[in-house]
């Protein structure tokens, strides 16, 4: 099997792992939030206002697509019923890594379909390990063609060394990865994504120094790849690669203490573990400018654009009531409300940052 078939039997191996086994991480830190119910809220529902302004347009709603998939056949009809869903809703929507169509380029089609689309917020993705093989110019190359392909508003580098390091193809290459972030920074729109395992106050220190749009912290407690990588080595034997993906299923940090720290320097999504509208509410009150959804849309978009849409409204739905039960006519209101946190989520946000 050549490397670039390698390339496309892994990417649909990691969708059809994520729509049909459990890779979630064990424990769901958005539910160590808890909002304060109104009994009395004084607003009336239908006057209350979702809409965001997130790097700088305009969204009916504080919620991302956020990246899935591409590269491969599935990819493109994942993409397209997101495409329509993201556009009818006027919400932001992120593709997965393009590495696969910028070294095949009859792949792009599964990633450009979002240009047939009025999609108010479109975020390219490049992974970090592909940057800091070559020098600046192949890097910035690359990243022309990422924006490109989609008519992209922003590029989104991935960081994913937690899957890398368990995955037998991974690419474990990281030196020099700052410094290439900051010169690309000064002639690309860029925000920094982690993939499950969160960001650091140290990283995020680092990175507000940079001049990075912002972040997406993609932290622990959604969908792990390390359990993708488990179950892709389990079924062709490699116990020793298996093991890895067990021993760090639930590596990281969480979301919601990601996301805390880094709404203080950057303007930041929230991605991981998100599963309904409470919780893109929860996202709002611990600071992050805008929720970001992934696993919860595989499986409706996978379906039908319908399905899918369905999901989203709903979502969408359940956002409004968290806001009207907390007296939050508009997300500004919301993001003053003062929750109660617990649990282990407490604990981290004690250790971190010393609250």
């Amino acid at each position: 099997m050549t490397e670039q078939n390698q390339t496309e039997k892994r990417k649909s191996d990691h969708i059809e792992i994520c729509s049909t086994r459990d890779v979630s991480g064990r424990y769901n830190f958005w539910d160590d939030i808890h909002l304060i119910h109104s009994a009395a809220p004084e607003i009336d529902f239908d006057k209350i206002d979702t809409e965001a302004r997130l790097f700088g347009k305009e969204l009916a709603a504080p919620i991302i697509i956020a990246a899935m998939t591409g590269g491969y056949e599935k990819g493109e009809k994942v993409n397209r019923n997101l495409a329509k869903v993201a556009s009818d809703m006027q919400i932001g929507m992120g593709v997965g890594s393009q590495r696969a169509a910028i070294e095949k380029p009859s792949l792009a089609g599964s990633y450009s379909v979002l240009k047939d689309y009025d999609i108010p917020l479109k975020i390219a993705n490049i992974g970090a390990p592909q940057l800091v093989e070559g020098g600046y110019r192949e890097a910035a190359e690359i990243m022309e063609q990422a924006m490109r392909m989609i008519d992209a508003d922003l590029v989104a580098v991935h960081l994913n060394y937690l899957q890398e390091a368990v995955q037998p193809e991974g690419d474990k290459k990281a030196a020099g990865l700052l410094a290439m972030l900051k010169d690309l920074a000064t002639d690309f729109p860029i925000i920094v994504k982690e993939t499950g395992a969160g960001l650091s106050p140290d990283l995020i220190g680092k990175l507000s120094k940079i001049r990075i749009k912002g972040v997406d912290v993609g932290g622990a407690g959604g969908t792990s790849f390390s359990a993708v990588e488990f179950y892709r080595a389990e079924e062709i034997g490699d116990r020793m690669r298996a093991r890895l993906g067990r021993t760090f299923w639930n590596w990281g940090i969480p979301t919601p203490v990601s996301a805390a720290v880094a709404s203080l320097h950057l303007p930041t999504i929230a991605t991981g573990g998100v599963r309904n509208g409470l919780d893109v509410a929860r996202t709002i009150v611990i600071g992050a400018s805008c929720a970001g959804i992934a696993n919860r849309l595989l499986v409706p978009a996978l379906e039908s654009t319908f399905i899918a849409e369905e999901e989203l409204r709903t979502i969408a739905e359940e956002l409004r009531v968290a806001m009207f039960l907390t007296g939050s006519s508009n997300l500004k209101q919301l993001a003053a409300h003062n929750p109660l946190v617990v649990g282990p989520t407490k604990d981290w946000l004690g250790h971190l940052v010393g609250e």
